[in-house]
């Protein structure tokens, strides 16, 4: 009889998670980078070989676009992508409709929401002479609150999982802050070696590694002190290209690292102290140099056509539209779905770690 039990819940939970949907909204086309296809959203499968689902037509993107963005509570589920042209796209995920639009009088970079998806965290873009955040409501695309002026041309920004902090990354610089009232909790300055680009964070809030402007290699730092606790650098002799993507697996036991220029993604032991280089891993295009992950934690993205698995390290398929054209981009974000359809959780673009990740 317990037998008998046991196979029954089990198969009950085999068919409750095949009813689930795992989809990677891809944007097209990239403001960074060739390789879309159309204008607006590509949606493929994550449980079935990545194959193309269904696009979403979204003319406003012919403008390029700059960021993605998401959130799932409360299973309304909003996805914002940001243009070259000041603008901010409002999609809903459940409907696949464009809630609003909105145009600002200044850039708009990769922006990050709340979780509870009530503000939006908006950088006016390293090509703005603002240097600013614009705070904007999820719900309206309204301004909020007064703008967040930062030293330093504002790029990326990085939502904490728990939502209490806020990174921003501008010219050598990185400035926590907390969501509760904006106030500053950490500037760490310099770091990233030259320029402003991408970082990931880990889920305890206590670890930034900042992508280098001049070699392929990330600075950690300590978020709590400030200090930069390690450059880390790839094993040889240093690779004098630009680093634009590093991302913790959500395990956080490994950080990848992108060498765009080098067409080439360097992979790190995150269990030994300072991390270890294990693996280099070729890709075909360098692109606009990205890292993220699946929220399991299985896949591994990049700026490239190809889908990492990131447990063997190996090339596991392409993404392709719906005539079998490989594409890929630099802009891109997993949405879950429940059963019934609704939004039940979100990735990021950014590769977070989620080793101590709210459940």
């Amino acid at each position: 009889m317990r037998a008998t039990l046991l196979l029954v819940l089990g198969c009950l939970a085999s068919l409750s998670h095949a009813a689930e949907k795992h989809l990677l909204y891809m944007t097209t086309p990239d403001a960074a980078q060739p390789g879309g296809s159309g204008v607006g959203v590509m949606i493929f499968d994550v449980d079935h070989d990545h194959r193309f689902v269904r696009r979403i037509e979204i003319p406003s993107l012919i403008e390029g676009v700059r960021g993605a963005c998401a959130y799932a509570a409360g299973g309304q589920g909003r996805m914002y992508i940001t243009t070259s042209t000041h603008r901010v796209v409002c999609l809903d995920l459940k409907t696949d409709k464009v809630l609003w639009e909105k145009k600002y009088d200044t850039g708009c970079d990769r922006a990050a929401v709340t979780p509870d998806g009530k503000t939006l965290y908006i950088p006016s873009g390293w090509w703005i002479q603002d240097n600013c955040w614009l705070v904007v409501s999820g719900e309206t695309g309204d301004e909020i609150a007064p703008r967040i002026k930062v030293d330093g041309a504002s790029h990326n920004t990085v939502m904490s999982l728990d939502g209490s902090r806020v990174y921003f990354g501008s010219t050598t610089r990185l400035t926590v802050l907390n969501t509760k009232d904006h106030s500053v909790v950490k500037s760490i300055s310099p770091i990233g070696e030259f320029g402003v680009f991408p970082f990931t964070v880990n889920a305890a809030n206590t670890r930034a590694y900042v992508c280098l402007g001049k070699t392929v290699g990330v600075d950690i730092a300590d978020l709590q002190s400030g200090a930069i606790l390690h450059r880390l650098l790839t094993d040889g002799q240093p690779i004098k290209h630009r680093t634009h993507g590093a991302g913790l697996t959500p395990d956080e036991r490994e950080l990848w690292i992108s060498d765009q220029e080098g067409n080439a993604v360097f992979v790190f032991d995150n269990t030994v102290w300072p991390p270890r280089q294990t693996h280099k891993i070729k890709i075909a295009k360098g692109g606009h140099g990205w890292i993220t992950f699946s929220r399991d934690g299985r896949w591994a993205y990049t700026s490239s056509t190809e889908v990492i698995d990131a447990k063997s390290h190996e090339i596991a398929t392409a993404f392709k539209d719906e005539k079998g054209k490989p594409v890929c981009g630099s802009k891109y974000i997993e949405v879950d779905f429940a059963e019934d359809g609704t939004p039940s959780a979100v990735g990021d673009q950014f590769g977070l770690g989620r080793a101590t990740a709210p459940k």
